[in-house]
């Protein structure tokens, strides 16, 4: 075997079809012909003596030897980059690139402007914000093309980092003329008199709400349904009902006064916490672990939580 082949443009082609599953897809997202990404990997599997995925009606799968070439690649691929971050480290953090995945409802104002804070003092550093269901949110730090994960968690991940935990409960959001926006706290069995705008089912804020009423044998029938957190909550801001989202979420809404968060007493609103996650065991571009450390002290500048609600632990347990 040739050991230069691990090191090529191949292995960067390798990668991609393994996140895709798929050789045109993949061909698509380099912006290649697939029948030279075929190639790739036919020589691949040439210089290696061995088939590297699964071929499939549907797709490509990886198979043991492939899964664990892909994991060699993804280490090696951190290592240059976390050299590079070291280099960038010793220039001052005057350069550098932190890739960010995070869930819907994180996109449209938190994360967008503590980017912005970060970059008043390293204006240099570059940033990539992309967006993917709370499920894939780990899996994305996991295989390696994300450096932090932004998400909302109900259950450890295995061979992720929490860097930051703090309680994420969910809140009840209305219009600040809505009937029920002096209350203290509210109940889910109080909210179904209203018209209320849910997510669609496949989300987990929609599987607790829909987990809470079956246990409490309500009917939660909702009138306006969307995958955007930000649609549900605009009309909710307009009067249209009662939508769900965590405070820090809508924290810029809730300064403005556009809309009213209220506690809810029911015990699976408040389960979930906000999460940075980070790849166990990964040494951090210092960027990103600049980022970090940034968005730790913006958060407790805001006062969202005490210290002691804080949680900075290791690599936690597999579910």
């Amino acid at each position: 075997m040739n050991p230069q082949i691990l090191q090529e443009m191949a292995v960067r082609y390798f990668l991609e079809v393994a996140r895709c599953g798929s050789v045109s897809v993949a061909a698509e997202r380099l912006d290649v012909a697939p029948s030279a990404v075929s190639r790739q990997i036919a020589r691949l599997e040439r210089e290696l003596g061995t088939l590297l995925f699964e071929r499939r009606s549907r797709g490509m799968a990886l198979n043991a030897a492939g899964e664990l070439l892909a994991a060699h690649a993804k280490r090696a691929h951190q290592d240059v980059e976390r050299v590079a971050g070291e280099i960038m480290g010793l220039r001052g953090l005057r350069q550098g690139l932190v890739r960010v995945v995070c869930t819907e409802g994180f996109a449209h104002d938190f994360l967008p402007a503590a980017i912005a804070v970060f970059r008043r003092q390293y204006a240099g550093i570059r940033f990539s914000l992309d967006v993917c269901s709370q499920r894939e949110v780990p899996v994305r730090v996991r295989d390696g093309t994300a450096d932090i994960g932004v998400t909302l968690s109900l259950t450890s991940h295995h061979d992720v980092r929490v860097e930051l935990r703090m309680p994420a409960p969910v809140r009840a959001v209305v219009a600040p003329d809505h009937p029920l926006a002096g209350r203290s706290e509210v109940s889910l069995a109080q909210l179904m008199a209203y018209p209320l705008a849910l997510p669609d089912a496949d989300s987990t804020l929609r599987q607790l709400i829909d987990i809470s009423c079956s246990r409490q044998q309500l009917s939660c029938e909702p009138m306006f349904s969307s995958r955007s957190v930000d649609a549900l909550v605009a009309f909710a801001g307009a009067g249209g009902g009662v939508a769900f989202c965590g405070e820090l979420a809508i924290r810029y809404r809730l300064r403005a006064g556009q809309v009213v968060a209220l506690p809810l007493r029911d015990r699976e609103m408040n389960e979930r916490h906000f999460e940075v996650q980070t790849l166990a065991g990964r040494v951090l571009p210092e960027a990103a672990k600049a980022f970090i450390a940034s968005l730790r002290a913006q958060l407790q500048a805001d006062g969202g939580a005490a210290p002691a609600r804080w949680r900075e632990s290791g690599a936690t347990p597999a579910p």
